[in-house]
């Protein structure tokens, strides 16, 4: 959640640097009637308080001075009254605006790339350069089909439509990328955990999948729990509601899980083959840090991924995202691009986003300096999603008669 204080201190500001996400005109004049009434509501108390404690001064005066106090106290009687009614309208007031801003995304960073889509998103580098072929390379749903790796109909044959069953070396292929990913990701420092694949509300909140993203998510029926859509929201709030150590900071862990999302926004979008399923393996980094760390951190983060595919011979690309194309939750992202042949194009395969300080406030998740209890940064990445993983080892290591060959990084872990 971005900083009320800040808000209130200087909206105009605020409102300009939001304006860069393409936040809605609408929401952001209703944020500012309810900063407003915010205001109006806490000037309201802090007169009457005032009055009281004059009054109360005056009280006491009476009595030293034996005046009959009768009259005074009937006015400090209302008076109190009148607080107790204005401490209960300030407190819808901080309700309804807290509402209004927790729909609110973060506020990006001052180096991130004014733009309104991905089309103004800026290229970084290009790492490893994509192979040449003597043929025309196939896309991978027909390179799966025909070696038997992945069975898109028995899929939905078994659930849905973007839902698919893996066999024999692709299955294979998934379990050695996820122990793969997992042990280089311990050799950079990132602590592995296991978490739970669901969560409650609160956590989806704490991460702000919740509530502008509820009808992206599989929610279980009659309770408040959620199929997680990234690992990121059960490794972020194992820390929730806690004062961590500084000296323990930064807290770096990475995890595997099986991901959820149903996608209700991207309709039409990939819906042939592994790009786009509503279940999908995938291996996160997070990391918790002081804010005078995050910048380092995050750099570590996209050299990790970036590594990873260099590691696995994979050619891609970083990419800046530009403020209109930026996650709800970032302040600042990078992509990571994998070259795809058979598509003849990069498609994202990691997403770094520094969150800043948005989602510890939201999850309250502080740290001790100096006998105070501040915000932590919080960041996350893939690295990386294994189905687009296998989908561009299918692509780039084809060869002309459909067979296609493993990568030597990942032999070890084929027996």
């Amino acid at each position: 959640m971005i900083d009320l204080k800040l808000l209130q201190k200087d909206f105009d500001e605020v409102s300009t640097k939001l304006s860069r996400k393409n936040v809605d005109a609408k929401l952001l004049e209703e944020l500012k009637t309810k900063n407003q009434e915010l205001k109006e509501a806490k000037a309201t108390y802090e007169n009457l308080q005032a009055a009281q404690n004059s009054m109360s001064k005056e009280f006491g005066l009476y009595k030293q001075q034996g005046k009959d106090t009768s009259e005074l106290k009937q006015k400090v009687d209302a008076n109190k009254i009148k607080i107790a009614e204005a401490i209960e309208v300030q407190r819808i007031k901080e309700d309804e605006l807290e509402k209004i801003a927790m729909a609110i995304p973060n506020i990006p960073d001052e180096d991130v790339p004014t733009g309104a889509s991905e089309d103004d998103n800026l290229e970084i580098k290009k790492v490893l350069t994509p192979k040449e072929f003597a043929f025309t390379p196939k896309e991978h749903w027909e390179l799966a089909e025909q070696n038997g790796w992945i069975d898109f109909e028995r899929g939905v044959k078994l659930a849905t439509s973007r839902f698919s069953v893996a066999f024999g070396m692709g299955a294979k292929l998934e379990r050695a990328l996820i122990n793969f990913m997992l042990n280089f990701n311990s050799k950079r420092g990132f602590a592995e955990v296991s978490v739970p694949a669901i969560v409650n509300r609160a956590a989806l909140e704490g991460t702000g999948q919740l509530p502008k993203f509820e009808e992206d998510l599989y929610k279980l029926q009659d309770q408040e729990l959620f199929l997680i859509p990234t690992a990121e929201v059960p490794v972020t709030n194992l820390y929730q509601d806690e004062i961590i150590p500084k000296e323990a900071l930064p807290i770096k862990m990475t995890a595997y899980t099986p991901c959820f999302r149903k996608e209700a926004g991207a309709a039409g979008r990939d819906t042939r083959g592994m790009i786009r399923q509503h279940q999908f393996h995938k291996v996160e980094l997070v990391a918790i840090t002081t804010p005078d760390e995050s910048d380092k951190v995050f750099d570590e983060m996209v050299a990790c991924a970036s590594d990873l595919l260099n590691a696995l011979e994979l050619p891609h690309r970083l990419v800046m995202l530009c403020s209109g194309d930026l996650g709800f939750g970032a302040a600042k992202t990078v992509d990571i691009e994998v070259w795809l042949p058979g598509q003849n194009r990069y498609r994202e395969i990691s997403s770094v986003s520094n969150t800043r300080d948005f989602q510890a406030r939201r999850a309250k998740i502080r740290f001790k300096e100096n006998d105070k209890n501040l915000l932590v940064h919080t960041l996350n990445g893939s690295s990386l999603a294994v189905g687009r993983t296998l989908v561009a080892i299918m692509e780039n290591f084809q060869n002309e008669d459909g067979s296609i060959t493993i990568p030597k990084a990942l032999e070890p872990y084929l027996n």
